[in-house]
């Protein structure tokens, strides 16, 4: 019995050294954004206070949280906004501007509640609904990509 339980042991720590290294040769960074549509054919945008130009709402995903979390909790900080239902996932893309790791899952979100208005603060200058066929000016070529691929069919791109 005594010879066993140094193998599970040894086995457990190879396990984790081998998870440890991976994770940080090898990790990848994940991040979500919602586009929040209403019924009267608009978008919901952010200007954040650190990086130019109208982004879909949306952020990390913290340790431990699942994607459709980090969703709602980014849509509750940057957006003021509920999810009513669970939104369809659009298409998962590689940001490579931001690193060689980082990877966004963008989702679609048609049903939803305003919780309250946006206020500007410390991380969001400006937010809103804007219509789709007049962004503002500075709205990110990512944002309009995304925003053909979902509204107009255009060919779904793998590249941020």
């Amino acid at each position: 019995m005594s010879d066993s339980a140094p193998s599970s042991k040894s086995s457990r720590m190879i396990s984790w050294g081998l998870h440890t290294y991976w994770r940080f040769s090898r990790g990848v960074t994940l991040g979500v954004r919602g586009v929040v549509l209403d019924g009267k054919g608009q978008v919901f945008l952010i200007r954040h206070t650190y990086v130019a130009g109208w982004h879909l709402p949306g952020g990390g995903v913290e340790t431990g949280e699942t994607a459709l979390d980090a969703l709602a909790r980014e849509l509750s900080e940057e957006a003021c906004i509920a999810i009513d239902e669970p939104p369809a996932l659009a298409g998962v893309f590689f940001n490579r501007r931001i690193s060689r790791r980082d990877h966004v899952l963008v989702y679609v979100i048609r049903h939803f509640t305003i919780l309250g208005e946006k206020r500007p603060d410390r991380e969001i200058a400006e937010a809103g609904f804007f219509p789709v066929d007049r962004l503002p000016e500075g709205t990110t070529e990512a944002t309009r990509r995304r925003l053909a691929e979902i509204l107009e069919g255009q060919p779904p791109s793998s590249i941020w």
